[in-house]
């Protein structure tokens, strides 16, 4: 029976990969800093340590055949940066995982990255691909387009009653389930593919995206399009009025606004149902 290491496993797509692991057989070993927050984590052994500390990690990934790292921040927090933990912290994974002779190391990276320079969030994770890539080790790098959870943002907007859109809203994405990217990534490893751009089997463009958010809450669609420029301009500004942990999420999501953010179709998970299960959910509580 083979191992993976799981790094990230707490976050969004880390749980989908323990799940989707184990469901393939695998031994899951699940990197955590919270062993509490990990309680309902479906894995066969938790490994207690900090990625951005190296020493905590030695002796961590003996017997391991492929680590896979969703490590990252999206919004700041514990006084760490982008640098600290979407860089340093996979490297200090990937330090191990050399010294360990594991064969194989995959990373959860973002979509379209070489068009984000100088958004630090992209920066630290494509500095940390370029490790990854030197390094003697085989490895995968996935980049999906977005998540399900990120499109979220969608439905708040509908909810408090209007959806705001930068230029005509003609931008397209393809979204993807965690569940449906985390087999996406075990099916690339098994592959042996050292590249993958991923999103789900459904492209919309945002005009779709807010119309689906209002359809999926019963309620007339009111959508505001707002200058492009707008969008440039916040980006440009954030940075110097708003600190890191503000500015840090909202340059990069509003920088991957202004593309097309569409990968190879995978999955079978649509994003109207999931729109439909928040909805149903949320009426629920």
């Amino acid at each position: 029976m083979k191992t993976v290491f799981v790094a990230g496993a707490t976050g969004y797509l880390g749980r989908h990969l323990c799940a989707e692991y184990k469901r393939r057989g695998w031994t899951v070993l699940a990197l955590v800093r919270d062993r509490k927050r990990a309680a309902d984590l479906g894995c066969d052994r938790m490994v207690a340590a900090e990625a951005t500390v190296p020493a905590t990690l030695s002796g961590s990934m003996e017997s391991v055949d492929l680590v896979v790292s969703a490590l990252g921040i999206t919004r700041q927090a514990d006084g760490l940066t982008y640098r600290d933990v979407d860089y340093q912290a996979n490297l200090n994974l990937l330090q191990e995982a050399l010294r360990a002779r594991v064969p194989h190391f995959a990373y959860a990276h973002v979509l379209n990255a070489d068009k984000m320079r100088g958004v630090p969030l992209v920066d630290a994770k494509a500095e940390f691909v370029s490790e990854l890539q030197r390094a003697k080790i085989a490895s995968t790098v996935i980049a999906p387009s977005g998540y399900f959870s990120d499109m979220g943002d969608f439905l708040d907007m509908a909810r408090a009653g209007r959806v705001w859109l930068f230029g005509d809203g003609q931008y397209r994405i393809n979204p993807i389930d965690g569940a449906d990217l985390a087999a996406a990534t075990a099916d690339a490893v098994d592959a042996k593919r050292d590249w993958l751009d991923v999103g789900g089997p459904d492209s919309y463009t945002h005009n779709d995206l807010a119309e689906l958010a209002f359809s999926a809450l019963g309620r007339p669609k009111k959508i505001t399009r707002l200058p492009d420029w707008i969008r440039k301009a916040a980006i440009a500004i954030l940075p110097r009025v708003t600190p890191r942990k503000v500015h840090g999420p909202v340059q990069f999501f509003l920088t991957a606004f202004g593309m097309d953010m569409v990968g190879e179709k995978h999955g079978t998970r649509h994003l109207a149902d999931f729109f439909a299960e928040n909805v149903s959910r949320k009426t629920n509580d």
